[in-house]
């Protein structure tokens, strides 16, 4: 059975904000949307763009590089990425379990 680890405090990602956290070999986003936190592969499948470096509005974050928008709460590719006139694609992020436990955010990694 895989354990949650510890990735954050409560404190430090407050509603509406995101934070990438490095948990083994993982880059992983926290997202907190009203109060309730998220966890998705912190790279875009794209071009590994870092999406802790992105825009968040709702449950939406954008890829910095190239617009590409991925849904934070079910790590779908919501729009790929835009390159001038160019629409391509890109995949579906990871999404890791989170749970909070007092003041500390947990993910399990499995």
């Amino acid at each position: 059975m895989e354990e949650f680890i510890k990735v954050a405090e409560t404190s430090e990602i407050p509603a509406g904000k995101m934070r990438s956290v490095k948990v083994v070999d993982k880059e992983i986003l926290i997202v907190n949307i009203e109060g309730k936190y998220y966890a998705i592969g912190n790279r875009c499948t794209h071009k590994g763009g870092d999406l802790s470096k992105g825009k968040l509005e709702n449950n939406t974050v954008t890829c910095p590089l190239h617009g590409a928008k991925f849904d934070v709460v079910t790590g779908k590719n919501i729009s790929g990425p835009k390159i001038g006139f160019i629409k391509a694609k890109a995949n579906d992020t990871t999404v890791y379990e989170v749970k909070v436990e007092g003041n500390n955010i947990m993910i399990k990694l499995g």
